[in-house]
């Protein structure tokens, strides 16, 4: 590589340990909801990484013995040798791209609920579980401790035959006993395992100790540490018992991955947390402490900020989760100087959603994320075009552009038209919404792809008809018109009793907001059947406007999806701070002019709210309008996509519009035989 290359220091090799990672860019450890149960998938996503340049790829949260059973959650699994074949097909896959594979060994305590094995719970103290089970963990005495530090170096050990480069000793995100430990407000021992900082480091201690003793001969020995539990005085602190757990390990691991806890502090949404590089405050100080290379975490996408934190000696490496799930790439295309075309991570969440779950990986940014294997999908290579020539895409929305994107990558001569005057659909308008700025980076990707693109016509303005699509002479048409907010009220839970709308009332939906509509004086409902995030973004915005806003949901929390993206909480708390009047678990009744009935969920009681609007926010109506018109034309291709097949997430609208260009050509009987490869257990072999 050329040292003219700005980010030349990026490329950099790094000693860690025994082992040599080639450049700085280090896929920390994350689930991919495939794991021991999926592990042909899981290899394929970790290869994918390493095959786009980054030098460490890690699996991720490994359990070492059947008491940290996190079932139904398919993470790694390493309870004795059968384990091994799974995980060193990652290995291998790894290896095969000249990148270092890391194993992250884990014992989860209290945070295991052991569903599939039904072993005793563990941990320091006696404690709940800590999910909502009606089970206690028992406290570790003496024998456990040492038990358990051999199931941890038999772990490490196999996790060595299974080809890692690497091996994890976890201390991080709330999830592991060797963290638990740690903590005051869980750990009231009062032997050599509690009360001082030292003792109660005394345990990750003799985990790496035993660790580095059982395999440090060839693999290298990393500390995953929550160095902030963001809970400021009630918790671990970075500038306090953060920064004296690194001086009393210090140059024990051969690596500091460094991040905050929990995983919701971790992984933060750009709707809460919209700077990169945003976790580096509590770590600047490790690499002043510890003479040993740092790893560090802030859903990193830009390269002038991955150098400017290895210039100023924050980290020796560049850790990445959700951005090398966005773009397996990114190391390439720095050092290629294809920085425009990196796909950057719009922190929606939506991966870590997928984990919690418990259902494959996926991704807003990119459709191929969990599919490598079961698909044959590649994020960078799509075939070549078959026997047609031209194809027409109506409507850029997510899926629209997706669609036009990959299709003309395959080779076509791709027409988009949008009726409206600006591309992007969907996106374009929501991500004008408070905090939602970054999701527009859907959008301004795949226009600037498509600009750069000799065979792509884009034309906005241009809302056609049947008669201007048959004019066009083109066979083959990509319908991406998208849908429409119903404004009658009916959604799931309504679907029976739908609410008695008078004519003087004034009714508002999502799209209404979203084209600029500002409701009249006085309170305002927002009633939410949906219970994703455009409710409590809605809220929020005319909430800053001024609004009295009055917020009803069937759920018990408002945006109740949102727990799976970890921002559910924040949500709530926000719009609390902002005045909003929250009404969980309400009905919509009857609507007037000055009133609306809402009705317990339970008990049936009704209570009478005033508001001068009332913005529904239930299901969505299809907009199939023209695809209707133009069916009977029997054209070559006729194919809705995005939300005008199904109505969902901003992230089932690109993954439809790129399998409409990866099946574009395909047999039909072909493309509806084998939806996608599936890892079946072979009887005859059990």
């Amino acid at each position: 590589m050329s040292d003219a290359n700005p980010y030349a220091l990026l490329f950099e090799p790094v000693q860690i340990g025994p082992v040599k990672a080639k450049n700085r860019f280090y896929q920390v450890p994350h689930c991919t909801g495939l794991g021991h149960m999926r592990p042909r998938a899981d290899a394929a996503v970790r290869g994918m990484k390493a095959e786009g340049g980054w030098a460490v790829v890690a699996n991720q949260e490994t359990e070492i013995h059947p008491s940290s059973d996190l079932s139904p959650f398919p993470e790694g699994r390493l309870w004795d040798e059968r384990d091994i074949p799974a995980l060193r097909l990652m290995t291998d896959a790894v290896h095969k791209h000249g990148a270092l594979a890391a194993i992250q060994l884990v014992h989860n305590g209290n945070h295991a609920p052991n569903h599939l094995s039904r072993a005793p719970l563990i941990a320091p103290s006696e404690m709940s579980s800590d999910s909502a089970m009606p089970k206690q963990a028992r406290a570790m005495d003496k024998e456990d401790i040492r038990v358990f530090r051999r199931w941890h170096r038999d772990a490490a050990l196999r996790a060595k035959a299974a080809g890692a480069d690497i091996i994890y000793v976890y201390a991080g995100h709330s999830m592991s006993i060797a963290q638990h430990f740690m903590l005051p407000h869980m750990n009231s021992r009062t032997d050599e395992y509690g009360g001082s900082l030292e003792n109660r480091v005394r345990l990750a201690r003799e985990l790496l100790e035993d660790t580095r003793e059982a395999v440090g001969d060839t693999c290298a020995v990393a500390l995953r540490f929550a160095i902030d539990e963001m809970q400021g005085p009630d918790g671990m602190q970075a500038a306090e018992e953060g920064r004296a757990v690194v001086e009393l390990l210090s140059d024990l691991p051969d690596l500091w991955d460094v991040n905050v806890s929990g995983w919701e502090n971790d992984s933060a949404t750009t709707r809460f947390q919209p700077q990169d590089g945003y976790q580096n405050d509590y770590l600047s100080f490790v690499k002043k402490v510890t003479g040993k290379p740092v790893v560090g975490v802030g859903r990193l996408t830009s390269p002038d900020m991955m150098l400017s934190m290895v210039k100023k000696g924050i980290v020796d490496l560049i850790g990445a989760a959700r951005p090398s799930i966005a773009d397996p790439f990114i190391p390439k295309k720095i050092e290629e100087g294809r920085i425009d075309e990196i796909r950057e991570c719009i922190g929606c969440n939506i991966c870590v959603a997928s984990d919690n779950i418990g259902i494959p990986i996926r991704c807003t940014q990119n459709p191929t994320m969990g599919e490598e294997w079961r698909r044959g999908w590649h994020p960078e290579i799509i075939q070549k075009r078959g026997s047609e020539e031209q194809a027409l895409v109506i409507g850029s929305g997510p899926a629209g552009l997706e669609c036009a994107m990959q299709l003309a990558r395959r080779g076509y001569g791709v027409t988009l038209a949008e009726g409206a005057s600006e591309f992007g659909g969907r996106v374009a308008t929501e991500s004008k919404l408070p905090g939602l700025s970054a999701w527009g980076r859907v959008m301004d990707y795949r226009l600037n792809d498509l600009a750069q693109r000799s065979n792509v016509e884009m034309f906005t303005d241009s809302a056609l008809g049947a008669e201007q699509v048959v004019e066009l002479g083109i066979r083959n048409v990509f319908l991406a018109t998208g849908s429409k907010w119903r404004r009658d009220g009916v959604g799931r839970n309504t679907i029976r009793n739908a609410p008695e709308i008078g004519s003087s009332a004034n009714i508002l939906t999502p799209d209404d907001i979203l084209s600029g509509k500002i409701p009249p004086n006085g309170p305002v409902l927002i009633y939410d059947d949906d219970h994703i995030y455009i409710a409590g973004v809605l809220a929020e915005k005319l909430a800053r406007a001024g609004h009295e806003v009055v917020f009803a949901t069937p759920e018990s929390l408002i945006s109740s999806f949102t727990t799976y993206t970890l921002e559910q909480h924040r949500i709530q708390a926000r719009l609390i701070e902002l005045g909003v009047d929250i009404r969980c678990n309400q009905s919509l009744g009857a609507l007037s002019g000055e009133t609306a009935t809402l009705t317990c969920m339970f008990s049936g009681r009704e209570t009478e709210i005033v508001c001068s609007s009332v913005v529904l926010i239930t299901e969505r109506t299809r907009e199939t309008a023209l695809y209707d018109a133009l069916k009977p034309l029997e054209l070559k291709t006729l194919e809705l996509i995005g939300d005008a097949a199904q109505p969902g997430l901003i992230v089932d609208a690109v993954f439809s519009g790129h399998r409409a260009a990866r099946n574009f050509e395909r047999p039909k009987n072909e493309a509806e035989k084998d939806w996608f490869r599936r890892e079946i257990i072979d009887l005859e072999e059990a």
